[in-house]
């Protein structure tokens, strides 16, 4: 029974965040609400890995393949940035070992459907952005397990590390790639249900947010601000946006085209929030994980409203330029027809001429033999 109760008082003892955080895991353990929750998130992830399947077209994945920059793109900006800057966040706050799980953990997840969306928003490049989604999804099988265990090893000696379900993990990943090849399968012989799908997964990603928050709100009820410390929530605000700001940068150095820098942009700094609840709610004990639970959510919020403002911006002072680059290269285009059909005009009636020419020559002696 002793080690039964080790858990919360070793959550307790990792600061002093860390025992409001372990009163928030209680609120979580003694609702029966609990169980309804764990649902609504493993039917959440499902819906969002079945619609980002539904948005994959094997002639597209087999192109990256032959040219994978949107794979070396995900593998940089998805494993290599984000954990190593959620990494150097937790370092900067000084976290205690709780709230630095679970913001590693979301450093490490893989990109999310809201990029695909904000993506479409920003006139980006949309095979681009659905490619690097999809592949970060399948290399978080292998890669984000490791990068938890390479980034937590500062955290090491305490409870809540050691029993770090890397196991539960890389199953929670596993389970995701069923959903994600039914909908490949949907996408090749239905075309249509799969866009319907991919549509319902989009706003099944706001639904669901909206009541995770407001059923986790009630099971915390008033004290739900005592459980996070300010520190998390300049983490969540920060951290997406430092995301946006590293995925343009790698863009910048591929020397992509802008629309394409938006892209990867957009995708380097949404997460998928509903694979990292999950793991949250489904892998760790209540007790251990407490109000942490929440960073996800408000790593959501703020992923959202700042890729908003990056549309909106976008909107406002980005769409006339791109629009003058297209009108650009379609006055190109049309200028080049027009010299081509010129050229084909005085090709002709050199011909003409030349011809006629001919026929006089020929009928020439005619004339004269009479």
């Amino acid at each position: 029974m002793a080690g039964s109760e080790q858990p919360p008082t070793a959550a307790g003892g990792g600061g002093p965040d860390g025992g409001s955080l372990a009163g928030g895991g209680e609120a979580f353990g003694d609702r029966s609400l609990n169980q309804g929750l764990s649902v609504l998130v493993g039917l959440a992830l499902c819906v969002t890995m079945l619609g980002l399947g539904c948005a994959v077209e094997l002639g597209q994945l087999g192109h990256q393949l032959r040219r994978p920059v949107g794979l070396l793109l995900a593998l940089l900006g998805q494993f290599v940035a984000m954990p190593l800057l959620a990494f150097l966040l937790a370092l900067i706050f000084a976290l205690d070992e709780v709230a630095a799980v679970a913001v590693l953990l979301c450093g490490c997840c893989p990109g999310g459907n809201l990029s695909n969306l904000m993506s479409v928003l920003v006139d980006g490049d949309m095979n681009l952005s659905i490619i690097m989604t999809a592949s970060s999804t399948l290399l978080a099988l292998f890669l984000m397990p490791l990068c938890l265990w390479v980034y937590s090893r500062h955290w090491i000696n305490t409870t809540l590390v050691q029993l770090l379900p890397l196991g539960a993990v890389s199953l929670t990943l596993g389970s995701t790639l069923l959903p994600i090849g039914l909908g490949v399968l949907i996408r090749y012989r239905h075309p249509r249900a799969a866009d319907l799908l991919v549509k319902i997964s989009l706003w099944s990603l706001l639904v669901t947010l909206v009541i995770l928050f407001i059923l986790t709100g009630t099971m915390l009820g008033p004290d739900l601000i005592a459980h996070i410390p300010a520190s998390v929530y300049a983490i969540a605000v920060l951290m997406p946006l430092a995301g946006y700001a590293l995925g343009y940068g790698l863009a910048t150095v591929f020397k992509m085209p802008p629309h394409c820098r938006r892209t990867v942009s957009l995708e380097t700094g949404c997460q998928n929030v509903q694979l990292c609840t999950a793991i949250l709610k489904l892998t760790f004990p209540p007790e251990l994980i407490g109000g942490m639970y929440m960073f996800p959510l408000l790593y959501a919020l703020f992923q959202s409203a700042e890729a908003g403002l990056f549309v909106l911006a976008y909107k406002m002072y980005g769409r006339d330029s791109y629009k003058q680059d297209t009108l650009g290269e379609e006055e190109d285009t049309d200028i080049s027809y027009k010299k081509l059909k010129e050229e084909e005009v005085a090709d002709t009636s050199y011909g003409t001429v030349t011809t006629e020419e001919h026929n006089s020559i020929q009928m020439e002696p005619t004339q004269t033999a009479l």
